[in-house]
């Protein structure tokens, strides 16, 4: 038995004897199936040949990813808490190194994730440092390792105390966020995966149905999630992977960003600060 893993998107599936037949994840138009067909891993094989890593990104707040790079390459965001640690977003490998080092942060009382793109091995976290998982009842169909430790909530929770998930849709219909004021000391951070991803630009971010597959989302949709954040106070925006980073007046730069999305959508010629 193996808890078999996609190579393409890095989720994690149920133990079964041989893999499943298809990634249900991949084959949905908002990803895709490698090239090569549909490759499996597991957890063993990956840590033969990548390692995970932690590196700070400011006080409090410490990157989980994978070296090298693996599947969609994303990296994970440890948040500490004076109430205990909520890991933001998973990656697919969890090696002895990454368990002393987590354990020696204060381990993970609670795991959340951006969209299921990301939910990776989330079980396997949970289950190592008995950590509870919250996932938005719009995306139940696509937890593909259930467990008992899983909570589904309905648009909003509260992670641990002085944390807060919102679901904000778009990309998926549960896509959500993290809310945490204490980051960007103490002005507030916004922890979005590519829920809203900060751009190569990093004053702006954008939205998408698809990024590999460039789909994009409507008008009212994108207004919409950039509504649904104006009630949360935070100046950095902390997206998916090492370095996508709003550092200052994220909650303006999603705004105008959204602004600018919705003029191009209507064929409107970009202004000079565009």
């Amino acid at each position: 038995m193996a808890a078999w893993i996609c190579a393409t998107c890095g989720v994690q599936y149920a133990d079964t004897p041989a893999p499943p037949d298809g990634c249900a994840i991949c084959l949905d138009e908002r990803q895709y199936v490698g090239w090569d067909g549909q490759q499996w891993t597991t957890m063993a094989e990956l840590g033969a040949s990548h390692v995970t890593v932690l590196r700070d990104e400011e006080p409090d707040l410490v990157g989980v990813g994978t070296e090298p790079s693996f599947a969609i390459g994303q990296r994970a965001l440890l948040v500490r808490t004076p109430h205990g640690n909520v890991l933001w977003d998973c990656v697919s490998l969890l090696d002895d190194a990454a368990v002393d080092a987590i354990a020696d942060l204060g381990g993970i009382d609670a795991i959340c994730m951006s969209h299921p793109h990301f939910y990776a091995a989330n079980v396997e976290f949970a289950d190592t440092f008995d950590a509870r998982i919250l996932i938005p009842e719009a995306d139940r169909e696509w937890v593909q390792r259930p467990s008992p430790r899983i909570e589904y909530f309905a648009d909003s929770a509260s992670p641990l105390p002085g944390t807060t998930l919102a679901r904000i849709g778009g990309h998926f219909d549960g896509a959500s966020v993290l809310h945490w004021p204490a980051g960007s000391e103490g002005r507030g951070a916004l922890l979005t995966g590519d829920t809203i991803t900060v751009v190569q630009d990093r004053d702006w971010v954008s939205f998408m149905w698809s990024f590999p597959n460039l789909i994009p989302l409507d008008e009212a949709t994108v207004l919409g999630i950039a509504d649904r954040v104006e009630g949360l106070a935070f100046d950095r925006v902390y997206g998916g992977w090492w370095g996508r980073v709003v550092v200052s007046d994220g909650a303006a730069a999603i705004r105008r960003s959204a602004d600018r999305y919705v003029a191009r959508m209507r064929g409107e010629r970009p202004s000079s600060s565009s």
